[in-house]
């Protein structure tokens, strides 16, 4: 049989590489930076470097520049080598590069801008959501196009979880994207309510499964059985663990959202696929691990395989305790505390970051031809790594487990034991020791910045590696004994349409009924649009980060109806484009703040977000004088009515054209309760709205007659 001659492209292997390494130091250096706001809140410096515009930055610096580079990196390396074939245009694989370098470049200036959709994990506004589907469709197009001329007949298992990944980003990125833009850098998401939290954490959790998951565990079946020279232990293994792990992980959304205003039906679905997600994410563990059988005395010193051991470890610490939370016991303790935080970054910092660790040491002295410029180096990350999770990670979950005592315990008297900002100033020790923990852990990853560099410098790139193997055979021809699964195995479309159909089927049984049935969505007389002057203050809250510290959701828990008034109906948020229910609490919730026993003067709130620590000592929150000087944006109220309209808030027709009359008149008002309180400002300045929104905050429901 004729061979033919060909050539892997290493050079986009190396610029990915280049750019994980270089997006990494950045994500981390910004979550170090975040973790030292919250003991010193001093460090938030400007409007533009306040905790609630850089957290965003930080998860999408780590989230979509580290690993998304981490995934391209493999995928473009391996993905070659296991179809025999170079990629499919080198022109696509450029474009796929420099695009997705520009979009990370463009969140970086937005974020702290405060341009922000103020939806988690989904922030950047609608011209760069639209970037990022053309790169992921130019993605698919290279990695499509190298698959469809291959020479090899067989799909390895690494493939299918890339073809996976895919088809179910490109889903949840679109359909969690539906916004109306109001202006090039303010758009109002599509969904309002409960309809908005059901689709966003149906794209949040799914975000964590295949984007930070399924395309690392494609990751983990290529170069750990490369690492560790030895075949994958289980074939079927594999099998079950893929189907089961996709048709399971896109039902399991809703399990961040128990106990709110969500139906118990979807409640329900999210904690029982929850719970069942264990099973194929431990076998995919089982898998990995065992296949190091035969080489755990080269895990002693092999640094590459013990990066790839912890990782693997952590995906199973994760995938186990995720569906642990995902039950309502456990999740009644959990949720809105730092354990959430703790779980997050076991996933993050042990199963991406030391895989994607382990798999830049084994893949650069390959394509520099050259060897690693020092193991010893290298070793002292492993354990700076290591020792930097456990520093990080075990301070939160005592943090977490903390913070939900104190928040529900009484006194004998039946009274709440402890203020939230009680809670808050207990947490530094805990935040400072997360702190030392992130500060080794970059420190580790700066060591292999170093170690790289002088590797690099070592040797030469190989960018066009030869390579030879015979023409794809057109005809297939069965061995005995041959699994049924290799079917499919050649057959790259219909393996991405069943996957696409596979991962529908949750994810419309979940959202579909939420939209169609009206009993899902309940309507109160007595909540109506927001003014003018509030839904301004609303966008500048949303700007400025603060649902990333505060969660609007009462749940129905004698603790929080005690602390906080009513617990929150479904109703209650018709109007909410976004909704801001938020997933942690390091500051109260902010869903009865105008009013009952938690309401407070405008007087107050003024002097709050002057400066929070002049009426709450100790408190942690960025101060926001910047807000006395800055004029509301008015020449933007009446696209912002219109657009609200659009999406069936009920301001009558025409509304747009005086609306800054009402805003105005509501603005003096509040103005005119300030001098009151002896604080002169003007009724135009930004503070303004946002004391309107907070002062709104719980007033329809409190105007609701009692049974």
């Amino acid at each position: 049989m004729q061979v033919e001659k060909f050539y892997y492209d290493n050079r986009i292997v190396k610029n990915f590489a280049f750019a994980t390494i270089l997006w990494g130091a950045v994500g981390m250096l910004a979550g170090l930076f975040i973790a030292l706001q919250l003991v010193f809140p001093a460090l938030n410096i400007t409007q533009y470097g306040s905790f609630g515009r850089l957290r965003p930055l930080h998860t999408n610096a780590v989230i979509f520049a580290f690993v998304g580079n981490g995934i391209f990196m493999g995928v473009y390396y391996s993905l070659q080598r296991l179809c025999k074939a170079r990629m499919f245009s080198d022109t696509l694989s450029k474009i796929h590069f420099w695009g997705w370098q520009a979009i990370i470049v463009c969140a970086a200036l937005t974020l702290p801008l405060g341009i922000t959709t103020g939806k988690e994990y989904a922030e950047l506004e609608w011209p760069i959501d639209i970037a990022i589907a053309v790169m992921w469709v130019i993605f698919g197009w290279n990695m499509f196009g190298t698959i469809i001329k291959r020479r090899e007949k067989h799909l390895y298992v690494a493939i299918w979880f890339y073809i996976a990944t895919f088809v179910t980003v490109a889903v949840l990125h679109i359909v969690n994207s539906f916004e109306l833009p109001v202006s090039f850098f303010k758009s109002y998401s599509w969904y309002a309510g409960v309809q908005d939290a059901l689709v966003q954490w149906w794209y949040g959790h799914n975000a964590v499964a295949f984007f930070l998951t399924t395309p690392y565990l494609g990751l983990m079946y290529y170069f750990m059985p490369k690492a560790a020279n030895r075949p994958v232990y289980s074939y079927r293994l594999s099998i079950i663990h893929f189907w089961a792990l996709i048709f399971l992980y896109i039902w399991a959304g809703p399990h961040h959202l128990l106990y709110t205003a969500l139906p118990n039906w979807a409640q329900s679905l999210g904690v029982a696929f929850s719970f069942m997600l264990i099973f194929p994410s431990w076998g995919g563990m089982i898998n990995g691990l065992l296949t190091l059988r035969g080489a755990w005395d080269r895990v002693r010193d092999d640094v590459i395989l013990k990066f790839m051991v912890v990782a693997v470890t952590a995906y199973g610490m994760a995938t186990f305790e995720g569906p642990m939370l995902s039950l309502k016991n456990i999740n009644a303790v959990a949720h809105f505390t730092d354990w959430i935080v703790a779980h997050v970054h076991i996933g993050a910092l042990g199963w991406n970051g030391m895989l994607t660790f382990g798999i830049i040491y084994w893949l650069i002295p390959r394509i520099f031809r050259t060897n690693l410029y020092s193991k010893k180096l290298a070793n002292n990350h492993f354990w700076l790594g290591t020792l930097g999770m456990l520093f990080w990670a075990i301070p939160m979950y005592w943090a977490g487990f903390t913070q939900s005592s104190m928040w529900k315990q009484f006194t004998e008297a039946g009274q709440l034991k402890y203020t939230f900002l009680e809670t808050v100033t207990y947490m530094k020790p805990f935040y400072a020791m997360r702190s030392l923990g992130g500060a080794l852990y970059l420190l580790g990853a700066l060591i292999m910045v170093y170690n790289i560099i002088k590797t690099v410098k070592s040797g030469s790139l190989l960018a066009n590696e030869e390579a030879e193997a015979a023409p794809l055979e057109k005809e297939h021809h069965a061995h005995a004994g041959e699994h049924w699964h290799r079917w499919i195995e050649r057959r790259p479309i219909q393996l991405m349409i069943l996957s696409l159909v596979v991962i529908l089927i949750g994810g419309i049984i979940e959202l579909v009924p939420t939209f169609l049935i009206k009993e899902n969505i309940p309507t109160i007389s007595s909540v109506k649009p927001y003014t003018p002057l509030e839904l301004q203050g609303r966008d500048i809250y949303l700007r400025e980060g603060c649902y990333v510290c505060h969660s609007q959701m009462v749940r129905p828990f004698r603790s929080e109806t005690e602390r906080y008034g009513e617990y929150s109906k479904a109703g209650e948020f018709v109007y909410d484009h976004p909704f801001q229910w938020g997933s942690k609490r390091t500051g109260p919730d902010l869903a009865r703040e105008g009013t009952g026993n938690l309401k407070k003067s405008d007087g107050w709130h003024f002097r709050h977000l002057r400066e929070p620590s002049s009426m709450s000592e100790g408190s942690i929150m960025p101060p926001y004088p910047f807000m006395i000087e800055q004029n509301i944006d008015t020449a933007s109220t009446a696209a912002k009515i219109n657009a609200m309209r659009t999406l069936g808030v009920p301001y009558e027709k025409g509304y747009e054209k005086y609306a800054n009359e009402d805003l105005m008149a509501q603005a003096r008002g509040i103005s005119i309760n300030l001098k009151i309180d002896s604080i002169r400002v003007s009724p135009n300045k930004e503070i303004i709205a946002v004391i309107a929104y907070l002062q709104r905050l719980g007033k329809d429901i409190s105007k609701q007659p009692k049974p």
